[in-house]
């Protein structure tokens, strides 16, 4: 069999699309390749779409910890408090085992104990919590003569709040919230070392290459193979969020402008 027949049995795999059955001997380099790129799908989707939702949670749950009015703020604080004060990889046991006791008396919650909505609800949850962390610090770190040049305009409500203060929490916390956008596609590969199941074997990368770790015996070919599919994707988050930073800064001088560069730390 030709890598290219390999990549059209098992590229799409990790979705229910090509061959059922796993190889089980003579593994080769394009299989394990081919197997945990396809694995990468599951966590694509995991990030992305807890990503995505989750910012617009994460940016209501900031304005509620900011509100002056305590039945937004302390609700606020304690969700962000439980999601931050706890291990992610807690989050996801509890939330399964509570799905799988909710399903038995009400079945509705029957879609709950699959990763592909269980999992992705605590995500959202979790990167909704760190990521409001960000952009209330990215609240109080406002210039108050920003907001005083508002008034002094007679900008308020409304009006004071998309031209100055939205611009401006984004424009500050967004560094910030690059580097979590990173973590949480780093913490996708928990989903299926959790209690949430992979439904006949459509697990993610990690779940792969702990596959054919297990069977050749040989950690060190889809380890690194897995390594280097997520730094790939990190590149690819660093330059799309970069690209929304340039946008967010396009009217400060270049000279004055910080881009977020990947810099490799040789010494912690």
């Amino acid at each position: 069999m030709s890598c290219w027949d390999t990549v059209a049995d098992y590229g799409l795999r990790a979705i229910g699309i090509g061959l059922r059955g796993l190889p089980k001997t003579d593994f080769t380099l394009c299989q394990q390749v081919t197997l945990i790129g396809s694995g990468m799908i599951w966590n694509v989707y995991f990030g992305a779409i807890s990503l995505f939702f989750g910012f617009f949670f994460a940016v209501s749950l900031a304005l509620g910890q900011f509100s002056d009015r305590w039945w937004l703020r302390l609700p606020a604080d304690w969700f962000v408090f439980i999601f931050r004060g706890s291990p992610l990889f807690i989050q996801l046991f509890f939330a399964y085992f509570l799905f799988l006791s909710l399903k038995k008396h009400y079945g509705f919650f029957d879609p709950f104990t699959a990763a592909w909505l269980g999992a992705l609800i605590v995500l959202f949850c979790n990167t909704a919590a760190y990521s409001a962390a960000i952009f209330h610090g990215a609240l109080l770190s406002i210039p108050k003569g920003d907001i005083e040049a508002a008034d002094a305009y007679g900008l308020s409500g409304w009006t004071r709040f998309r031209k100055i203060v939205w611009p401006t929490m984004l424009r500050l916390g967004w560094p910030a919230y690059t580097n979590e956008a990173i973590f949480l596609f780093h913490a996708t590969a928990l989903v299926f070392l959790s209690a949430f199941p992979a439904w006949q074997q459509r697990g993610d990368a990690l779940y792969y290459a702990s596959y054919f770790a297990d069977k050749t015996f040989n950690p060190f070919v889809p380890y690194p193979i897995l390594g280097g599919y997520f730094i790939l994707l990190t590149l690819l988050i660093i330059g799309f969020f970069s690209a929304i930073n340039r946008r967010l800064n396009r009217h400060i001088p270049k000279e004055d402008y910080q881009k977020i560069r990947l810099r490799l730390n040789m010494f912690r």
